[in-house]
């Protein structure tokens, strides 16, 4: 499928470009040039986007992030010529609502039934694809894009991810992993974009999502003492092997990316493309994927794009949101973000040689995961983060935080469902009173009270509650201030009042256990 290209219309929208010079790499300056007093042959084409997303996978477990073991030299080569992001934060940390937020440039609490996983995203809220389609991009996707749920009743009739390309297969490496070719599938996408159009194409794998092939790290020659292990779990052979087939699966997405950016090389397209390589969410492990926590929320982003980045080869400290991503599209290319975009376009860190004030805050939800309560009831929270502090409100405390121990309430037949099945959870279930791991698995599977509070210099994994403490109560009160202003500021329902539906819209995923259904909203 071909669109045809409007170039010349992203080119009136844009009736002013800022050119950027870069002096002696550490000052900048912004001198705005009327397009219309250019020569047509000097105005700049707009960028490519390939964005590339992992499924799972957290901050810490790439080679340019500090892991010792995993091999990721397409990642760590993005963030060596472009930007490396060190407080980047997924806007929920599970699958469809965080990759409703990266297309629609809002947060989930904006979103209604897209909130959810195995939900849907309804047609109204405005994708950063569409707008790019209109405006002349041919836009594309493989593997997973907008997933999982029904695309049907948000009135939609295509994935919002753009075009699907995924005929060409391959053999995995690893039984666990999809037999999708996502970069061949790129390269049939690209033979059909037209020289004089500009493209965006979404490559999302489906790993390191589990399941994965018991022993596949290990096969590869990794050395499990090697594994950095996060204070969240225990410490042994079962975990420390479970970590390495984790890491295999991101090697493989990483190896795809690499294939993408050499076709581009090859074409001499790259340097004319915003790359983007991150993941949905953090890994899916205990107390990580579908918690507000940095292990399941803080994810890894590098961005290369010569022509529109200035110093490149630098780490951003600043606190961005995935969701920022799509306004940040549309500004590269042009366009003007509509007004339901909420998210903070990254162009102005592009353009300036620092991090630029007004970013020391990132915000992360969570309303129903899995359906792993009785009636389908979701887990509501909020959290925000910043540099020395990690608050989480929880609107719901009496609920179970990762599902009910009781599997029978589970449309996944499986306790503790909000957690992936994996030898590490099997492990601290079954050991759950040994010492050393009691404390473990109560931070992952227990009760949780209506407010947290972590100090991240003296407990950067979130390990210790300090809401409610004497020495804490200025820092408590002004970060529930602040994110609760944030919460009415831009219209989440839980604060500010109106139809509150996420436990009782439809599910849509799988339902492994007979007569589990969500509850009927009360009249």
């Amino acid at each position: 499928m071909k669109i045809n290209t409007g170039e010349s219309s992203m080119r009136q929208a844009s009736v002013t470009r800022i050119v950027l010079l870069c002096i002696q790499g550490f000052s900048t300056l912004l001198v705005s040039i009327s397009v219309a007093d250019q020569h047509p042959d000097q105005v700049a084409r707009p960028p490519n986007i390939l964005f590339c997303i992992s499924d799972d996978q957290s901050y810490a477990n790439t080679g340019a992030n500090g892991d010792p073991v995993v091999q990721t030299p397409a990642f760590d080569r993005v963030a060596r010529e472009g930007l490396r992001f060190t407080h980047a934060f997924c806007d929920a940390p599970t699958c469809g609502p965080s990759r409703s937020a990266i297309l629609t440039g809002q947060h989930i609490w904006r979103l209604e039934e897209a909130g959810n996983i195995h939900s849907t995203l309804p047609a109204k809220f405005t994708t950063y694809t569409e707008l790019l389609a209109e405006a002349g991009y041919v836009v594309g996707f493989t593997g997973k894009g907008w997933s999982p749920g029904r695309l049907e009743p948000g009135g939609r009739t295509m994935n919002p991810a753009g075009v699907s390309f995924q005929k060409r297969k391959a053999k995995p490496p690893f039984k666990s992993m999809s037999n999708t070719d996502y970069a061949g599938n790129f390269q049939d996408f690209l033979e059909q974009v037209s020289d004089d159009q500009p493209f965006c194409f979404w490559l999302g794998t489906s790993e390191p999502h589990r399941a994965y092939e018991l022993g596949a790290g290990k096969r590869t020659g990794k050395d499990p003492g090697k594994v950095i292990v996060p204070p969240i779990f225990p410490d042994n052979d079962i975990v420390r092997n479970d970590i390495l087939d984790y890491l295999v699966e991101i090697e493989t997405f990483d190896q795809h990316v690499a294939r993408a950016i050499a076709m581009l090389e090859s074409t001499g397209q790259l340097d004319n493309t915003i790359v983007v390589i991150t993941s949905d969410h953090g890994m899916p492990f205990p107390r990580a994927k579908a918690s507000l926590y940095d292990a399941g929320s803080r994810v890894p982003l590098a961005i290369r794009w010569p022509s529109g980045i200035c110093n490149p080869g630098r780490d951003v400290n600043a606190f961005v949101n995935l969701s920022d991503l799509a306004p940040t599209f549309l500004e590269a290319a042009g366009l003007t973000p509509p007004g339901m975009m909420t998210a903070q376009s990254l162009m102005e860190i592009f353009f300036s040689g620092d991090d630029p004030v007004g970013r020391s805050a990132a915000f992360i939800a969570m309303e129903r995961h899995d359906g792993c309560r009785k009636g389908g009831k979701g887990y509501p929270c909020r959290a925000i983060r910043m540099n020395e502090y990690l608050y989480v409100y929880n609107f719901k405390p009496t609920r179970w935080p990762s599902g009910s121990p009781d599997a029978s309430v589970c449309a996944r037949s499986i306790p503790f469902g909000e957690i992936d099945s994996s030898p590490t959870k099997t492990f601290m279930m079954e050991y759950q009173n040994k010492d050393g791991v009691a404390k473990l698995t109560e931070l992952a599977f227990g009760m949780r009270p209506a407010e947290e509070l972590y100090d991240l210099k003296s407990d950067p994994h979130q390990m210790v509650n300090l809401a409610g403490s004497i020495a804490m109560t200025e820092a408590q009160a002004s970060l529930r201030g602040r994110l609760f202003d944030h919460l009415k500021k831009t219209g989440d329902p839980r604060v500010v009042g109106g139809t509150v539906d996420w436990d009782y819209y439809p599910y849509y995923g799988k339902i492994s256990t007979r007569g589990w259904s969500v509850d009927k909203k009360p009249e």
